[in-house]
Protein backbone atom coordinates (compact mmCIF):
# COMPACT_ATOMS: atom_id res chain seq x y z
CA UNK A 1 0.00 0.00 0.00
CA UNK A 2 1.61 3.36 -1.24
CA UNK A 3 1.00 5.65 1.69
CA UNK A 4 0.43 8.61 -0.32
CA UNK A 5 -1.88 10.28 -3.70
CA UNK A 6 0.40 11.85 -6.22
CA UNK A 7 0.21 13.77 -9.34
CA UNK A 8 2.96 15.45 -11.64
CA UNK A 9 2.52 18.23 -13.72
CA UNK A 10 4.70 18.69 -16.90
CA UNK A 11 6.70 22.14 -17.07
CA UNK A 12 4.86 23.98 -14.76
CA UNK A 13 5.53 26.83 -12.75
CA UNK A 14 6.06 25.92 -8.81
CA UNK A 15 3.85 29.23 -7.41
CA UNK A 16 1.01 28.60 -9.97
CA UNK A 17 0.94 24.64 -8.84
CA UNK A 18 1.00 26.32 -4.80
CA UNK A 19 -1.94 28.13 -5.97
CA UNK A 20 -3.51 26.04 -7.89
CA UNK A 21 -2.74 22.51 -5.02
CA UNK A 22 -4.43 25.34 -2.44
CA UNK A 23 -7.84 25.97 -4.47
CA UNK A 24 -7.93 21.98 -5.34
CA UNK A 25 -8.22 21.67 -1.63
CA UNK A 26 -10.42 24.25 -0.90
CA UNK A 27 -12.83 23.07 -3.24
CA UNK A 28 -12.70 19.46 -0.91
CA UNK A 29 -13.20 21.62 2.12
CA UNK A 30 -9.70 21.66 3.28
CA UNK A 31 -7.80 25.11 4.92
CA UNK A 32 -4.07 25.06 4.37
CA UNK A 33 -2.93 26.16 8.14
CA UNK A 34 0.56 25.91 7.04
CA UNK A 35 3.41 26.41 4.92
CA UNK A 36 6.76 25.06 5.49
CA UNK A 37 9.14 26.36 3.28
CA UNK A 38 11.83 23.48 2.86
CA UNK A 39 13.91 24.93 0.52
CA UNK A 40 14.87 28.27 2.16
CA UNK A 41 14.49 26.56 5.72
CA UNK A 42 17.56 24.09 4.45
CA UNK A 43 19.17 27.52 3.43
CA UNK A 44 19.11 29.28 6.11
CA UNK A 45 19.68 26.35 9.06
CA UNK A 46 22.60 23.87 6.78
CA UNK A 47 23.09 26.44 4.02
CA UNK A 48 22.67 24.24 1.21
CA UNK A 49 20.95 24.26 -2.22
CA UNK A 50 17.66 22.37 -2.34
CA UNK A 51 15.00 22.05 -5.32
CA UNK A 52 11.49 23.97 -4.57
CA UNK A 53 9.87 21.60 -2.01
CA UNK A 54 7.08 22.95 0.60
CA UNK A 55 5.01 21.30 2.99
CA UNK A 56 1.08 22.23 3.00
CA UNK A 57 -0.67 21.42 6.32
CA UNK A 58 -4.13 20.86 5.07
CA UNK A 59 -7.14 20.39 7.59
CA UNK A 60 -10.61 20.00 6.91
CA UNK A 61 -12.24 21.02 10.15
CA UNK A 62 -15.40 19.00 10.06
CA UNK A 63 -13.27 15.73 9.51
CA UNK A 64 -10.30 17.11 12.12
CA UNK A 65 -13.36 17.61 15.09
CA UNK A 66 -15.12 13.77 14.17
CA UNK A 67 -11.30 12.35 14.02
CA UNK A 68 -10.60 14.07 17.33
CA UNK A 69 -13.67 12.76 19.19
CA UNK A 70 -12.98 9.27 17.63
CA UNK A 71 -9.33 9.24 19.10
CA UNK A 72 -8.14 12.58 21.17
CA UNK A 73 -4.47 11.51 20.45
CA UNK A 74 -4.69 11.73 16.72
CA UNK A 75 -3.89 15.12 16.85
CA UNK A 76 -0.46 13.54 16.68
CA UNK A 77 -1.30 12.92 12.67
CA UNK A 78 -3.09 16.42 11.97
CA UNK A 79 -2.84 18.00 9.60
CA UNK A 80 -2.65 16.42 6.82
CA UNK A 81 0.35 16.85 4.98
CA UNK A 82 0.77 17.82 1.41
CA UNK A 83 3.86 18.46 -0.53
CA UNK A 84 4.59 20.23 -3.96
CA UNK A 85 8.32 19.44 -5.08
CA UNK A 86 10.22 20.82 -8.23
CA UNK A 87 11.51 17.29 -9.55
CA UNK A 88 15.04 17.65 -11.20
CA UNK A 89 13.31 17.47 -15.03
CA UNK A 90 11.55 20.59 -14.20
CA UNK A 91 8.06 18.89 -13.72
CA UNK A 92 6.34 19.80 -10.62
CA UNK A 93 5.09 17.14 -8.23
CA UNK A 94 2.05 17.04 -5.91
CA UNK A 95 1.57 14.59 -3.40
CA UNK A 96 -0.91 14.46 -0.07
CA UNK A 97 -0.70 11.99 2.74
CA UNK A 98 -3.16 8.62 2.28
CA UNK A 99 -5.15 9.04 5.78
CA UNK A 100 -5.72 5.38 5.93
CA UNK A 101 -2.14 4.42 5.75
CA UNK A 102 -0.97 6.40 8.19
CA UNK A 103 -3.92 4.92 10.53
CA UNK A 104 -3.19 1.95 10.17
CA UNK A 105 -1.73 0.95 13.64
CA UNK A 106 -4.45 2.54 15.38
CA UNK A 107 -7.14 0.10 15.74
CA UNK A 108 -10.84 2.19 15.45
CA UNK A 109 -13.23 1.55 13.31
CA UNK A 110 -14.79 5.29 13.81
CA UNK A 111 -11.57 6.47 12.68
CA UNK A 112 -10.65 4.15 9.86
CA UNK A 113 -14.35 5.56 8.36
CA UNK A 114 -12.88 9.12 8.77
CA UNK A 115 -9.60 8.78 7.39
CA UNK A 116 -10.95 6.63 4.46
CA UNK A 117 -13.86 9.69 3.68
CA UNK A 118 -10.41 12.32 4.23
CA UNK A 119 -8.76 10.53 1.95
CA UNK A 120 -11.12 10.28 -0.70
CA UNK A 121 -11.18 14.11 -0.63
CA UNK A 122 -7.49 14.62 -0.73
CA UNK A 123 -7.09 12.13 -3.62
CA UNK A 124 -9.77 14.06 -5.39
CA UNK A 125 -8.32 17.23 -5.03
CA UNK A 126 -4.52 15.49 -6.27
CA UNK A 127 -6.51 13.80 -9.25
CA UNK A 128 -8.00 17.34 -10.12
CA UNK A 129 -5.01 19.19 -11.11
Amino acid sequence: MEYYFNKILAKSSFEDVITKTTEALKKEGFGVLTEIDIKATLRKKLDVDFPNYRILGACNPSFAYKALQAENKIGTMLPCNVIVREMENGDIEVAAVDPMASMMGIENIDLATIAEEVGDKLKRAVDSL
